[in-house]
């Protein structure tokens, strides 16, 4: 048994050959036809004078059904009791309304709408499109298009330049087509059959399809009982009690935790309450609190900085430095960083009083505060602060300079 002639093919060395192909097909009044080749190029459609697709219409209407779905949900969800009259309607349990009564609040709140009318507009117009452009206008999947597995459609995936005309096109001729793609210098013309096609019979769509829905009914309905009803099922074995299934399925720490809610009743601690108060005269584990808290001057005589001076160190306190303090104290430590004009203008810390500090009285204001700067122990740790200062006394060396550090 011959194979049905599933069209006649041409391949082309040159995208030039093959733009110059595709014009003269189509003004030959060919319509079945198209262009196959190894990547873009740039004004094919044109040439092939291919009319604009009509995909946006798809992605326009699915997303006015997926909005007008949107409002009548919230519509209908949010709304009082459907009435004839006097009388309401006896909908089913799964139809009833549900109206958010919350302060004096209109039902129909179009603002709090707009998030679930943008979210199925948006959803409902991508998911048409994808699925009518790869169904619909692709035709995909076409697991058994004549094209696949030919030496044609390989050249064309390669380095050369493919164009075929369908025999079922209206002004398909076979010589006529053959001799039209030698005409316009193909480097090669290949007739390409259909391959043998063995239609399923009416037994083989019943079992399969048969085949899904068992399939798709069986774990819905396994689902549902396990998630539904064994999970929250109780067994009574004499002698031994009452057994808790979801004490036994695998994967149960997310829903049996060890560990109390807020205000749930504990049964380890004598006085029954889940939240305790820390024990007196503790602290966390790696936690040290400062011990200078509100007396800057034992601080500024006992603290020195333990940090040595070091190019990593002082890499480290520009760092931290620029992520910190810059915004309020400038980049050069002048009082003139991004927030000038905006909040209470901090000191320069080149003035001849900071100069004076020792890096313990800085350390301090760094893990205390002072005036309108908060303290900065949380987001620094201790070698971080410490870092800091190294920084900022680089930036006064800097900023007075000897004569001896030019050389």
């Amino acid at each position: 048994m011959s194979r049905r002639l599933y069209s006649i093919a041409a391949i082309f060395k040159k995208p030039d050959e093959i733009m110059n192909a595709a014009e003269k097909v189509s003004s030959a009044g060919y319509t079945k036809f198209d262009v196959n080749t190894p990547y873009p190029l740039h004004g094919m459609d044109h040439a092939m004078k291919l009319k604009p697709t009509n995909i946006p219409y798809v992605t326009l209407i699915m997303g006015l059904v997926g909005f007008t779905f949107a409002v009548f949900l919230q519509w209908w969800t949010n709304g009082s009791a459907m009435q004839i009259g006097a009388h309401d309607l006896m909908l089913p349990r799964w139809l009833e309304r549900y109206p958010f009564v919350i302060g004096g609040k209109p039902l129909f709140s179009l603002p709090a709408f707009i998030p679930v009318i943008f979210e199925l507009t948006v959803l409902s117009a991508a998911l048409s499109t994808i699925a009518a452009m790869l169904g619909g206008f692709c035709g995909l999947p076409h697991n058994s298009h004549p094209l696949h597995d030919t030496d044609y459609i390989k050249a064309c995936s390669c380095d050369q330049y493919g164009i075929y005309i369908e025999s079922n096109d209206p002004n398909f001729d076979e010589a006529k087509v053959e001799a039209l793609f030698k005409e316009l210098g193909a480097f090669e013309v290949v007739s390409i059959y259909r391959p043998f096609e063995q239609r399923p019979g009416f037994i083989s769509h019943a079992l399969f399809f048969g085949f899904l829905i068992a399939t798709a009914v069986g774990v819905s309905g396994k689902a549902y009982f396990v998630y539904n009803n064994l999970l929250y099922a109780r067994l009574v074995i004499p002698g031994y009690g009452v057994i808790k299934l979801d004490d036994y399925i695998p994967y149960n720490w997310l829903v049996n935790q060890p560990r109390l809610d807020a205000q749930e009743k504990s049964t380890f601690f004598k006085d029954g309450r889940s939240m305790q108060t820390p024990v007196v005269n503790t602290i966390a584990r790696g936690y040290m609190p400062y011990k200078y808290a509100g007396n800057a001057d034992a601080a500024n005589n006992d603290k020195v900085n333990p940090l040595s001076l070091t190019k990593e160190n002082i890499e480290l306190g520009e760092k931290m430095y620029k992520i910190t303090c810059s915004m309020c104290h400038g980049d050069f430590a002048k009082g003139e960083g991004r927030l000038h004009g905006l909040f209470p203008t901090p000191p320069s810390l080149h003035s001849s009083k900071l100069k004076k500090w020792s890096d313990a009285r800085i350390y301090h204001v760094i893990v205390e505060g002072q005036n309108v700067m908060p303290s900065y122990a949380k987001q620094l740790d201790e070698n971080e602060r410490w870092a800091i200062i190294h920084y900022i006394r680089a930036l006064q060396r800097a900023m007075d300079a000897k004569e001896s550090d030019l050389k």
